[in-house]
């Protein structure tokens, strides 16, 4: 088991890992809307989801994957009225290559931000 760690997403906010590799597979931690200097960014759910998914690409970065590596998504979304401008901005980094997703609504995010994603993905070939 190794940790992964980068400085281009934020910082765990608890006692956890950004991400834990385990063989070739890498789990995330759920990745939040901050910048990796920890600030909140926007209001909406466009710019929060961007910057979400920024930040799961900088952690599978580190981890020596990306992407078009990653088998599962979990989204937590805090207003599933916002599920179709989630769904666009989501298709924009996963085009061609569409992993199995699961999405949920929950009553509140750390931060009380608008959305949180983990994935599991495989480390790239070398």
């Amino acid at each position: 088991m190794k940790k992964i760690e980068t400085k281009n997403a934020p910082q765990a906010i608890g006692p956890y890992s950004q991400a834990i590799q385990v063989g070739d597979f890498i789990y995330t931690s759920g990745q939040i809307p901050l910048t990796p200097e920890g600030e909140l960014v926007g209001a909406d759910i466009e710019t929060q989801t961007h910057q979400v998914l920024k930040n799961i690409q900088a952690v599978l970065d580190q981890a020596g994957s990306d992407l078009t590596q990653v088998i599962k998504t979990t989204l937590f979304i805090k207003d599933m009225d916002q599920f179709s401008k989630i769904n666009q901005i989501y298709g924009e980094y996963f085009s061609e290559h569409k992993p199995a997703r699961s999405c949920v609504e929950v009553a509140r995010l750390p931060k009380d931000v608008l959305i949180e994603m983990e994935v599991v993905a495989l480390k790239k070939d070398k």
